[in-house]
Order: structure tokens, then sequence, then C-alpha cells
């Protein structure tokens, strides 16, 4: 099991209540073997470090559908860095923007405010397993 050991923080980020896509991701997560702290929804962006902070995690994945992810997500990465997170893993994924915006233009915008990865709209949840697999081990193969 790729997740055997690893603890991951997942939630629905701002005043978004759309919980359905989170909870499917928490359950293929935690079938992969992760030990998974679900937020739910309607979570502030310091409720997710604080509780990365707290469970020691590996990675904290951010969900987003109603279009305000960006505006929610600005200062992330550096919340992370504040609380002596600057090595964590952070993805998001969702609609993450308002509008229909080339994905990749999006993509870029999330990768530079120092998300690890950006998931566009339907992304398979088998699809994040594997690819949160392979992050961990390229990760500790740089050591």
């Amino acid at each position: 099991m790729p997740g055997l050991g690893r603890t991951l923080v997942t939630g629905v980020i701002g005043s978004d209540t759309h919980i359905v896509g989170n909870r499917i991701l928490t359950m293929a997560l935690e079938e992969a073997g992760y030990k998974v702290v679900s937020l739910g929804a309607l979570t502030p962006a310091g409720e997710f470090i604080a509780a990365a902070v707290e469970t020691n995690a590996d990675a904290i994945l951010v969900s987003s559908l109603y279009g305000q992810g960006e505006l929610d997500c600005r200062g992330f990465r550096e919340l992370c860095i504040e609380a002596g997170l600057q090595d964590i893993l952070i993805y998001v994924g969702g609609n993450l923007v308002v509008g229909k915006q080339p994905w990749e233009e999006v993509e870029q915008r999330f990768l530079a405010m120092g998300f690890d990865r950006a998931f566009p709209p339907g992304t398979r949840t088998e699809d994040v397993v594997a690819i949160l697999a392979q992050d961990f081990t390229a990760r500790e193969k740089v050591g």
C-alpha cells in the first residue's frame, strides 16, 4: 500500500460547501492506505495548516469547487512556511477559478502560489492517488 504510515489532511477551503468530491477522494486515499484527517467543508486555510502541524502530516490536499479557490488559496504556502511546514506536499484541485479559463494558465497560477500540484475538475481519484505515491517516492529518493 503506497500510503502506509503517511498522514494526509484534506478538506474544502473557504466558504465552499461542496463536500461530495472531497469525501470520495478521502475514501480513495484511505483505501490506498493513507491516514486521512478530513476537515470537511467551510475550512479556513489556517485550519488545514494547524491540522497538519498537530498530526505531523505528510501532505495537505485542498479542494474547492465554487470558483473562489484562487482567492482562498492565496498565501497558503506562506502560511505553511510560517508554521514550519516548508517541505510539506500541498495539492489543490477542483473548479478553482470563476469562468472558463485555459487549465494550463490556472495550473501555472497555483504552482506559482507554491502548490506542488493542481488538478482540474473531473480528475479521477485513482490519478491523484497514483501521483501522490509518485511524489512521495521522488521525495524519498532526494532524501
